[in-house]
């Protein structure tokens, strides 16, 4: 075992600017092939593995707890597309799902299936477990089937680096068709007639870019349909729910337009919606055919920001996309976040208060009907409404207490049907937790909202054990949510708590923006204002507190214990983004053209380089007292490099005093961690066990 921990020194490099020379003497941390830095990167797990081997068997307790209380084998709600209805299933022992579907008749309610059951007709479309054998990560791309249910194009990735090799699969052989290409991102599209795929590829800073036609068995070379040249913005192509048009979306942090093809003229060429791209204003576009019962053309709904901060949604016309009408003006209250057309009604969802809501707008109607549930702190979506012409849209429920469940609501009586809650085997109830809504004071008086959820054993006011989680960037909300990971936490007396910190989306697009850019010391002077609120109210003390974030929320975490080192009693920071000025000045690593919308260009500013030099958290790792910290990170992850969490921690070794400093590297894995359940829940066991020790509750 290794007692020790590593030396991360090598040589130091220099860099230089707006005449700032400095020395970083982990530089050389950044090279994934480096052998030296795959050495150093084992030694450090090697480390960590034996500082934490007195928390094997409390991992392997907890492990147990999480898949008790799982029923492994299970399946989805049926959705129904065309002719088909639409599941997965899992299997105990196995990690990944499988893909299926039935034939489906004039039934408009999915069949019903028990766990494990044998079906006569049910098709396989695609095994995960078969397609991941052989494979230590397995991931899912696009899983897109053709309009006439007879293709398949799906990508899969290997790595981890989310860079997916496609593939086509004839559903009615079983037989792979056409060619097979490599380097393609999230998302397609087919045409009207299922006989073209559109595809989007990634340039060399991981910005998807470019979007691609491939004409089902051609060998030959694909057609270059659309180059967005314009560094600060990504495509997406998607197929419009009534299949009549491709959308084709452009986006930055700042501004959004669509761009519009007939779906039966796949050669065409896409022309720009309205008034095309303008600077700062998002538009986004959801194509209606006429309504029943209506002569003439159909109508796009629009919603857009222009001179409506929190959103307006209006149409126009079919053939005159730049004739708007509103439909829902702007509130200062509400914001805005999506619209769905379907063929005689649309699902709008919004916030209010910091909690989702899903409305419907029904014919030419106006007025927004809310669908309304009983619990006053919950989180509500339109998932999985693939079918164009129904009666019915589906739900997604979830609270701190409620285990996520599907509804389908019907539109034209308002009846509400619960098609499943997942279940938690063992002995759960959720009347044995309570959740809470509370908000703590900023220093500019803002108010910010906690959620809390407790054991019903546990009082406010008890100085319990607590977990803080938070994230706070791009307009990112973490909504209410149940874990059954997190049952291991309450049981044992744990409070979890989020923190709705600015930067994130969940009071409206200005709580965003005063989280951004030059504000962006908002997100982290909040989430310390939160745990300083939940220890001055009593439901926890300082030696007791946990914090935890990930990605931009891992840079909240690295900036929090830089602010506020004596108000936890440790930092779970999960592939976090602490090298955040170092990354925003190289333009050549993934993403960061794209990211000075969010952050500033502190290349070319002096005041956003000061700005962030003065809060990004590995260049202000102070000589004080920090509390323990475990930095968890993954090799191939894409999104953020696994260097900054190493020179992070060879930084605070280094500089600051205090607790414990553990670095884990999954070597096998991208952004999202471990890719099979068993793996993830493995993962997680980890984490949780190193929380419960930090907190003096390893023994329970």
């Amino acid at each position: 075992m290794t007692e020790n921990p590593p030396i991360a020194a090598r040589i130091e490099t220099k860099r230089t600017h707006h005449g700032d020379t400095v020395i970083d003497p982990y530089a050389w941390l950044k090279d994934p092939k480096d052998p030296e830095t795959l050495a150093y990167l084992k030694a450090e797990n090697a480390y960590t593995d034996s500082r934490t081997s007195h928390l094997a068997g409390l991992r392997e307790t907890l492990f147990g707890e999480i898949k008790n209380r799982v029923q492994e084998t299970d399946l989805s709600v049926p959705t129904r597309v065309g002719d088909w209805w639409y599941y997965s299933r899992s299997e105990e022992g196995k990690q990944y799902a499988i893909s299926c579907r039935l034939p489906a008749g004039e039934e408009t309610a999915p069949p019903h299936i028990e766990p494990g059951q044998a079906l006569e007709g049910e098709e396989i479309l695609l095994d995960g477990n078969a397609l991941a054998e052989g494979h230590d990560f397995f991931s899912m791309g696009v899983f897109d089937v053709s309009p006439d249910g007879n293709l398949l194009a799906y990508g899969v990735d290997f790595a981890g680096d989310e860079r997916f090799t496609l593939r086509f699969k004839d559903l009615r052989t079983g037989e792979h068709v056409s060619k097979t290409i490599e380097g393609v991102f999230y998302g397609g599209a087919w045409s009207a007639d299922s006989r073209v795929f559109f595809y989007v590829t990634v340039d060399e800073a991981w910005r998807p870019d470019r979007v691609w036609r491939h004409t089902l068995g051609s060998e030959g070379d694909d057609v270059l349909v659309y180059h967005e040249e314009d560094e600060r913005f990504w495509v997406g192509i998607s197929l419009s729910r009534s299949e009549k048009y491709l959308m084709l979306d452009l986006g930055s942090k700042l501004t959004a337009e669509t761009r519009i093809l007939a779906a039966d003229n796949p050669e065409g060429e896409f022309t720009a919606f309205g008034h095309g791209r303008r600077q700062g204003i998002e538009v986004h576009v959801e194509h209606q055919s006429a309504l029943p019962g209506h002569d003439g053309p159909g109508r796009f709904f629009v919603l857009h920001n222009d001179g409506a901060e929190n959103f307006e949604l209006g149409w126009t016309p079919e053939d005159d996309t730049t004739d708007f009408h509103v439909i829902l003006p702007h509130s200062p209250t509400s914001r805005l976040e999506g619209i769905e057309a379907f063929e005689s009604f649309a699902v709008v969802s919004l916030r209010s208060e910091g909690l989702t809501q899903v409305g419907l707008l029904t014919g030419d109607e106006t007025d927004l009907k809310l669908i309304e549930f009983d619990e006053p702190i919950y989180s509500v979506s339109s998932t999985s409404n693939p079918e164009y012409r129904t009666n019915m849209v589906r739900l997604g429920y979830t609270s701190l207490v409620a285990p996520a469940s599907i509804y389908d609501y019907e539109v034209t009586t308002g009846q509400m049907h619960l098609r499943k809650e997942t279940p938690v085997l063992g002995d759960f109830n959720r009347s044995d937790y309570r959740q809470y809504r509370e908000w703590a004071t900023a220093a500019d008086g803002t108010k910010v909202p906690i959620s809390i959820v407790a054991h019903k054993d546990v009082e406010p006011g008890s100085a319990a054990p607590c977990l803080l989680y938070g994230y706070g960037s791009y307009e990112m909300s973490i909504d209410p949510y149940f874990s059954t990971p997190r049952l291991s936490l309450l049981d044992r007396g744990v409070v979890f708590a989020i923190a709705h910190i600015r930067g994130g989306g969940e009071m409206g697009r200005a709580w965003y923006d005063n989280g951004k850019m030059l504000k962006k010391k908002n997100t982290f002077t909040d989430y310390v204002d939160c745990a300083h609120h939940l220890i001055e109210t009593g439901w926890t003390s300082a030696n007791k507190l946990v914090a935890r974030g990930g990605s931009a929320g891992g840079m909240l975490m690295g900036a929090v214990a830089n602010l506020a080192p004596s108000s936890f009693a440790g930092v779970l920071a999960e592939v976090p983004f602490v090298d955040s000025l170092n990354t925003i000045l190289d333009p050549t690593m993934p993403l960061t053209v794209i990211e000075w919308e969010e952050w500033g260009n502190p290349l070319e500013d002096p005041d956003v380089y000061a700005y962030m030099k003065s809060y990004s958290p590995y260049e202000n790792v102070a000589a004080t007292e920090y509390p323990s910290i475990l930095a968890v990170t993954s090799l191939n992850d894409t999104r953020v490099g696994f260097h900054e969490p190493a020179k992070w921690v060879a930084q605070l070794r280094h500089t600051a005093t205090g607790g414990q400093v553990l670095l884990k590297t999954e070597m096998e894995a991208g952004h999202g961690g471990r890719s099979g359940r068993y793996d993830a829940w493995h993962e997680e066991s980890f984490n949780l066990a190193w929380i419960l020790d930090q907190v003096g509750l390893a023994d329970k």
